[in-house]
């Protein structure tokens, strides 16, 4: 739905909400950090009145937002708990990243692009946002106890699951770039790395290195 005038912004948070209830989400506190985070402020200008759509939206670096219900979704079956600390990959508009400061102790995210990373760290000033490359993570501050990827990776990346605590959950996109692709579930236990598929999505590539330009 488009972003409601000044006026009717009570009830255009409540329709918000109210679908992703209907589509499933369900967690009070996820819920609440996405009733708490103004989506307007993470979007390009010129797409502000579409702000609270159920769609992505595209951002610098040919990058794009999330749509609220897989923002919500990726969350919620993160399973973020109060004294979690977080690595994002992708940090794109920061929105992401401001939903799960709501919930943890701790977020680092990671941002191939400079532009998008500079923009996202003066949205986030209070939390760690990284010009570095997504499929190393930040490993002098590993381990995490929750990873997020918010870009497409082909094969799960070990470096990620290195920097894993025992416990710990990583949810990330999987398959080709420019086909189908699944969100996936990595719990890292006792037995080894457990992988369950979630649902289908399409997300943009996640690529090696740091962006030459941007």
């Amino acid at each position: 739905m488009p972003k409601q005038p000044p006026g009717d912004d009570n009830v255009g948070r409540m329709q918000f909400l109210l679908g992703l209830r209907r589509r499933g989400i369900s967690d009070p506190a996820v819920l609440r950090a996405m009733d708490e985070v103004p989506r307007e402020h993470f979007v390009e200008h010129a797409f502000v009145d579409n702000a609270y759509a159920d769609q992505a939206l595209p951002i610098a670096c040919g990058q794009t937002i999330s749509q609220p219900y897989v923002v919500a979704y990726m969350t919620e079956q993160l399973g973020v708990l109060p004294g979690c600390r977080v690595l994002e990959v992708g940090a794109g508009s920061g929105y992401q990243a401001a939903i799960l400061s709501r919930l943890a102790r701790e977020v680092i995210s990671v941002e191939r692009y400079r532009t998008l990373a500079e923009t996202a760290r003066q949205r986030l000033a209070t939390l760690e946002v990284r010009v570095g490359d997504g499929l190393a993570g930040v490993l002098e501050c590993a381990p995490y106890d929750r990873i997020i990827v918010t870009a497409a990776a082909e094969t799960v990346p070990d470096e990620l699951v290195a920097q894993l605590a025992d416990g710990g959950v990583m949810i990330l996109p999987l398959g080709p770039h420019g086909g189908p692709q699944q969100l996936v579930k990595l719990t890292k236990g006792e037995q080894g790395i457990k992988q369950e598929g979630l649902i289908g999505v399409r997300f943009v590539p996640l690529l090696p290195g740091k962006a030459r330009e941007l």
